[in-house]
């Protein structure tokens, strides 16, 4: 068995798409579009076959939870990058963009390599190598 997919729901969609796409090499899918519900959702596919669903309905609620001090349930997607240069580079290219560097790159007691950025939406993603 494996996870098919995460998916994340966002106040706008397109911004949250270029996000994996760019700094992530993810290749988003086309867009579905229920117009009777006012959904839409892309598919982003990393070169590992994992996918991230990005999803936008103007009913959805903000979350109330605090992404800095964290929460019970989902609390990040990691995503491998390959390389500690890559970790670094990454992390740096998106403190550059404004993006929040919760935790800079360092190696974990459990041995991994990683920084903690978050998303445009607040979402927590390890960045590992």
């Amino acid at each position: 068995m494996r996870i098919e997919h995460v998916a994340i729901w966002t106040k706008d969609i397109e911004k949250l798409k270029e996000f994996y796409i760019n700094y992530f090499e993810g290749i988003a899918g086309d867009k579905y579009t229920n117009h009777k519900k006012q959904f839409e959702s892309y598919f982003i596919k990393f070169e590992s076959g994992a996918r991230l669903e990005v999803m936008q309905m103007p009913t959805i609620p903000s979350n109330l939870n605090d992404t800095i001090n964290q929460y019970i349930g989902v609390i990040h997607i990691a995503i491998s990058v390959g390389s500690v240069e890559k970790v670094n580079d990454i992390t740096e290219s998106l403190r550059k963009a404004g993006y929040s560097v919760v935790s800079e790159p360092r190696y974990t007691g459990d041995g991994y390599y990683e920084s903690c950025i978050l998303d445009p939406d607040g979402n927590r993603i390890e960045i590992t190598e």
